[in-house]
């Protein structure tokens, strides 16, 4: 099971482009954004690609140049032994350590490094892949980008006819780095909820910080965003992730969202009874009163006071007969009409 709260991944990816040295600094900006979990991919490129694959459109714009996928995707490899000590080193920074695994190699590897699986938005229809996930019997995190509802329904099915327990959090998403507002499809998140009655979050590939901090006031629990040491390095996914001081400003901006959320419930908070005292208005005496007079509407002014009746007792005290003087602006108050 997750945190309680919102669940940020810090979504590291290829970013170290296949530098173990890279790697460690992103985790040290993922611990110092306050991120409550830093996430890298695992994969044997070989076992992922086919030797024809092109490179997507976002990754020759991104790269500035145009090579084979596989050559690209080999580049920025890191190996199992480079994981193991990412893995120990997030633990000494007390950072939850994450991979998403693109092949049923790697899940058998990070079996013993991670506490969650992330599935990747192009694994969804890898229903094999989704088996082997699902026979490691620990919480999933999976992505919803380029599927639709039946997709998931397949997806889904296909986990829980090995394991009917898991525990299994939806990421909405749009696959396009970076993703213009007019796909984001926030709502689509609302959907998923409603469809599977499972908890959702969203994995973001917007330039900003503005869609992830929406998704939480909608009720994310998860929010996986990239970042990067720079945005001018050279790599496919650098320029559509957040710089380490704009990740930080995302998680304070989540964190202060989760307070302002609260519990539901509505009443007045403690701060607010001294201001009540002063801006809810009283029923206070429009003119002198002297004592004996029976009290008419035209008695009685309503206005902000420290003293007095709310107005809602103005029918109530209407017609009875003031014991007590009361003085023009003076509150009036039960002891006014009562005997003592």
């Amino acid at each position: 099971m997750l945190k309680r709260g919102v669940f940020i991944i810090a979504e590291a990816g290829v970013n170290h482009n296949g530098d173990i040295n890279l790697a460690y600094k992103l985790i040290d900006e993922a611990k110092e954004a306050g991120a409550d979990a830093v996430k890298f991919q695992t994969f044997k490129a070989e076992k992922v690609l086919s030797k024809y694959t092109k490179m997507a459109d976002y990754q020759k714009k991104n790269l500035g140049k145009e090579v084979s996928q596989i050559d690209m995707v080999k580049s920025l490899e890191l190996s199992y032994n480079d994981f193991e000590k990412l893995k120990n080193y997030s633990d000494e920074k007390d950072i939850i350590f994450l991979s998403s695994p693109f092949d049923e190699e790697s899940v058998d590897f990070l079996d013993k490094l991670v506490p969650y699986y992330k599935i990747p938005s192009g694994e969804i229809v890898n229903y094999p892949y989704l088996k082997h996930i699902a026979s490691k019997n620990k919480p999933i995190i999976m992505s919803a980008g380029m599927a639709n509802l039946s997709n998931v329904e397949k997806a889904l099915d296909t986990i829980y006819s090995v394991n009917n327990t898991v525990e299994i959090y939806l990421l909405h998403c749009t696959t396009n780095y970076p993703c213009p507002y007019d796909e984001v499809n926030l709502k689509a998140m609302l959907t998923l909820k409603d469809a599977f009655k499972l908890p959702v979050g969203y994995s973001d590939h917007t330039l900003g910080i503005e869609v992830p901090i929406a998704a939480v006031a909608l009720g994310a629990q998860v929010i996986e965003k990239h970042f990067t040491l720079d945005k001018n390095m050279p790599g496919p996914d650098h320029k559509a992730s957040l710089n380490p001081a704009e990740l930080k400003s995302m998680v304070k901006a989540i964190r202060n969202i989760e307070i302002a959320l609260g519990t539901g419930i509505k009443k007045p908070n403690k701060s607010e009874e001294e201001i009540e005292n002063v801006v809810r208005k009283k029923l206070v005496a429009s003119r002198d009163i002297e004592a004996g007079k029976i009290i008419s509407e035209k008695d009685i002014a309503i206005k902000r006071s420290n003293e007095g009746l709310v107005p809602e007792f103005l029918d109530i005290i209407v017609g009875k007969k003031i014991i007590k003087e009361i003085k023009e602006d003076e509150g009036y108050t039960w002891q006014h009409f009562m005997e003592e």
